[in-house]
């Protein structure tokens, strides 16, 4: 058990980043204090201001732009970058200075997450960093705020929780697991956003959480942030005559959320100024987007608010005032976020490829459908025999009724982001679940109310390194995927046809940290002292299988092809190209990522197969 006097939360948001902490020594059982630390950051040039939130930008100004002691901060000295709030208005007149949405990138299996190549679309004198190194310059922002605070606990002794997506692959989680150690984290574990968010609602209720929710519950948590949707269904069930939660599928890997709805507005009001003769080039569609933001966050924030002025600095001398000046409505805003994400459809709805548009202008590789509810519909629908296993659930007539459902049936919601602080948007979500729940007999599914929406993640995280000293109560689930690795049939030669794979499972669905899969009977040849590299797969609804399972087809909704994982086995005392017989095993490590190894016969030695997260060098 660990000696630490706190229990930190990070929540290293797209757009946010906060900080949450528990002092265990003042706490007992579900009863607990949380804290969100206040954290110190510029808010102008040489301005320094208390705020709960870190919005997650980094600006790289030109040598010449500020004065001496612009950039300092109280615990250190000049810088050459700015992280927060001053980063982002900054950012927002200067966009080809500004690094946003790192977390997106981080996650980008197209390029080389640790080259340095943002703000992707700026010229050539301007600085560049890496998506890794812009998270460690947040983390690290997080952990000298906390230190400077708390000089009597320093940060690095503190048991630290970061959270990530839910629908994170193993090559995403094992880089954020390398930003937080660069950043100078000891003791460090990953939890999933939406537990984290469930986490915070247990909590915050004082333990009333119990009166709530009972047996047989299936909690829906709907986490649209900054960079990603992430779609979670945890389970109430009985163990040991106690109630436990547990958590039974998260989604695919969505990188749809706040950012598409920015840009979705920028091209909203472009529209709107071409309409009046004013047509905005690339450069100031991109600060537009960035105003647009900023308006998005205070006219949902603020009800009281019906338009926000924007303001978009102009590059030339043609236009009155030197900038654009135009306004976002909350008619705009209720009609593009409304209409184009949360549209009404059916329980059958599906979502749709097409031709990539203005969503792709940041070179991330954002969902082509940009319909929420069409993502939650088919998340629901591949999930409809998920429970099917699960042992403590209480046989009921709606349990029974289940068994005949097009879809997996939650009858109970809880929400997470700051997008759902309208209460339209929260509205339409339960509107649309509850139709296609009438429509199969079937009860509707209650709001879970009293979610921190910006800061139920961070409260979340520093909550649940408390229960995993022995205190509240803890959601199980292990890892949300099944994975497997291609293995070519051997075949004779035949012209125009590919040997066929199959694919052995290496790690069962719901491999708990901490935990070792058995190695797998079978044998593989690996060649020493040159690369080699394995296709890899992952699977959230397959959750019989065992380490050591071979299957030979899958359906296309089995099995997702992940990154590559990659392998330079040593040649030492033997000859390079040798083909050396492995077996593969993998353990899930106490911070909660995947790690996987090739064990060659007859020997000690452990040779570490590693993801590929370098990307492809011509995306």
């Amino acid at each position: 058990m660990s000696g630490a006097r706190y229990s930190i939360g990070i929540d290293l948001g797209t757009t946010h980043c906060a900080l949450s902490y528990v002092d265990t020594s003042a706490s007992d059982g579900e009863k607990t204090t949380l804290t969100v630390l206040p954290i110190a950051q510029l808010t102008g040039p040489g301005a320094i201001a208390d705020l709960d939130l870190l919005p997650s930008f980094l600006y790289l100004p030109h040598p010449d732009e500020l004065t001496p002691g612009d950039l300092h901060l109280p615990w250190t000295g000049e810088r050459q970058f700015a992280v927060g709030e001053f980063a982002r208005s900054r950012g927002a007149a200067t966009p080809i200075r500004l690094v946003s949405s790192a977390k997106s990138w981080l996650c980008h299996p197209g390029v080389d997450r640790r080259a340095a190549i943002l703000p992707n679309d700026a010229p050539p004198e301007v600085a560049r960093v890496s998506p890794l190194e812009s998270s460690v310059r947040y983390l690290t922002h997080l952990r000298e705020a906390w230190d400077h605070l708390h000089p009597d606990a320093p940060f690095r002794e503190q048991d630290i929780t970061v959270t990530i997506p839910a629908s994170f692959d193993p090559a995403a989680r094992e880089l954020t697991a390398e930003a937080a150690e660069a950043a100078g984290y000891g003791r460090m574990t990953l939890l999933e956003e939406p537990q984290a968010a469930l986490y915070s609602w247990i909590q915050k209720s004082g333990g009333q959480w119990r009166k709530q929710v009972k047996i047989g519950d299936i909690i829906l948590v709907v986490d649209v942030g900054g960079g990603t949707t992430d779609l979670s269904l945890i389970a109430v069930i009985e163990r040991d005559g106690n109630l436990e939660l547990h958590r039974v599928a998260v989604g695919e890997h969505i990188l749809l959320g706040g950012d598409n709805m920015d840009l979705a507005l920028a091209h909203v009001v472009a529209r709107k100024l071409a309409a009046q003769g004013t047509q905005a080039d690339a450069w100031q569609l991109r600060a537009l987007t960035y105003a647009c933001r900023a308006a998005k966050e205070t006219l949902l924030s603020d009800p009281a608010t019906d338009t926000v002025p924007l303001v978009v600095p102009s590059r030339g001398s043609k236009l009155i005032g030197g900038s654009i000046r135009t306004e976002l409505t909350r008619a705009e805003l209720t009609q593009t976020i409304l209409d184009g994400f949360f549209p009404q459809v059916d329980s059958a709805a599906r979502p749709v490829s097409r031709a990539r548009a203005g969503l792709t202008q940041l070179g991330l590789p954002y969902a082509q459908d940009a319909g929420i509810t069409r993502h939650l519909a088919a998340f629901l629908g591949r999930q409809v025999g998920a429970l099917a296993e699960l042992e403590g659930l209480r046989d009921t007539a709606s349990h029974d009724a289940a068994q005949s459902a097009s879809f997996l049936h939650p009858t109970a919601v809880l929400f997470n982001g700051g997008v759902f602080k309208s209460a339209l948007l929260v509205e339409r979500i339960m509107g649309t679940l509850n139709g296609w729940l009438a429509a199969e007999g079937a009860e509707p599914a209650r709001l879970l109310e009293g979610a921190d929406l910006d800061l139920a993640v961070a409260r979340g995280a520093a909550y649940y390194g408390y229960v995993r000293r022995g205190q509240g109560v803890r959601i199980r689930g292990g890892t949300a995927r099944a994975y497997y690795i291609a293995i070519e049939s051997a075949m004779p030669a035949v012209p125009g046809l590919e040997p066929p794979i199959q694919a052995l499972c290496v790690a069962p669905f719901g491999m708990e940290e901490g935990t070792e899969a058995e190695l797998p009977a079978q044998e593989f040849g690996l060649v020493v002292g040159e690369p080699v590299h394995f296709r890899f797969f992952g699977s959230s609804v397959r959750r019989q299988d065992q380490v050591g399972t071979l299957l030979d087809f899958w359906g296309p909704d089995e099995l997702q092809e992940l990154e590559e994982i990659q392998a330079t086995l040593p040649a030492a005392g033997r000859t390079a190209g040798e083909v050396v017989p492995v077996k593969l095993h993998a353990r899930v490590t106490e911070a909660g990522t995947l790690e996987l190894e090739a064990v060659p016969r007859g020997t000690d030695e452990r040779w570490k197969v590693e993801f590929d997260v370098r990307g492809n060098a011509n995306a």
